[in-house]
């Protein structure tokens, strides 16, 4: 059972209990869908317990003096969560169910949205070929929760402990990445999700105003990084200019025999070096002199 489903699953277990459930039982009610070791199992309703939060979903914990000795007990109170019946005009439904079929979250079956009438059924015959899957990441719920509500997270990075306000988050090349305000910098700062190295926590209400942000499919390899960014100028042949401006994303400076030079600001190093790379012979860094020795060092050692 994939983590979507399990946590669907979970919700209506506690939406629909006559009274509020132990662990224990809600671990019988669910039979398979956690681990059978108890340790196990408690690490992962815990942090079920906790995206469900993350997003909204009001669990009540309560203590159980039914039962000897008495143990935490835990419900979804119908009156505190409950919504509007979804439905779908039949266009928006064949959108849905062409977008399910072409893109699935890594390590899920997409039952869940199965359930809304996105997916095709297991076995069912379908002309939609799948083409690719997303994938997933624990802290992406807690993220979008956190964007959406306007409110600060914490999370490790890169060894670093970050302070961060979400404004958006977006897939691009397979990679996520958030988009928000770096309260420690004081800066506009975008990050790849797949490389926040621990939890997600929340701080509290968001207080920078959103901003419109990178689009990470714009933003050059080179562009990420930490610092300030530095200008490097890169020389480019005839034969190879037209090619070098569409990668790079910028005009450049023409010369009297046809070749140019790219001016780009560098926040990662290697990403460029890279990028020179993929034009052998005819690139080369001009400036400044640190990463021009920096680069020719760099391939020296492939020889």
């Amino acid at each position: 059972m994939d983590k979507l489903e399990r946590l669907l699953n979970l919700t209506a277990a506690l939406r629909n209990a006559a009274q509020p459930l132990s662990a224990g039982e809600l671990r019988a009610r669910m039979a398979g869908a956690y681990s059978e070791d108890l340790a196990a199992f408690r690490r992962m309703f815990e942090r079920d317990k906790a995206d469900l939060r993350a997003i909204g979903v009001p669990v009540e914990v309560s203590t159980l003096y039914r039962l000897d000795p008495p143990v935490e007990g835990y419900r979804i109170p119908a009156g505190a969560y409950a919504g509007r019946d979804v439905r779908f005009d039949p266009d928006e439904l064949a959108a849905l169910h062409l977008a399910t079929n072409l893109v699935r979250l890594e390590g899920g079956s997409g039952a869940g949205l199965a359930r809304l009438g996105g997916a095709a059924s297991a076995g069912a015959a379908s002309e939609v070929e799948e083409v690719g899957e997303l994938p997933f990441h624990d802290s992406l719920a807690k993220l979008v929760a956190a964007a959406i509500g306007r409110r600060a997270v914490s999370f490790p990075y890169r060894d670093t402990g970050r302070h961060v306000e979400p404004w958006r988050l977006s897939f691009h090349r397979g990679h996520w990445y958030l988009v928000g305000w770096d309260v420690g910098h004081s800066t506009e700062r975008t990050y790849r999700v797949d490389r926040i190295g621990g939890p997600v926590d929340e701080l509290g209400p968001a207080g920078h105003p959103v901003g419109e942000g990178s689009d990470p499919g714009t933003v050059k390899p080179w562009e990420f990084g930490e610092g300030d960014p530095i200008e490097v100028r890169v020389l480019v042949d005839a034969d190879q200019a037209s090619w070098a401006c569409h990668r790079a994303g910028v005009d450049g400076e023409p010369r009297e025999d046809g070749s140019i030079v790219l001016t780009l600001q560098v926040r990662e190093p290697a990403a460029l070096r890279s990028f020179v790379l993929e034009f052998l012979e005819h690139a080369e860094v001009l400036d400044p002199d640190w990463l021009r020795a920096d680069v020719a060092a760099w391939l020296e050692a492939l020889v």
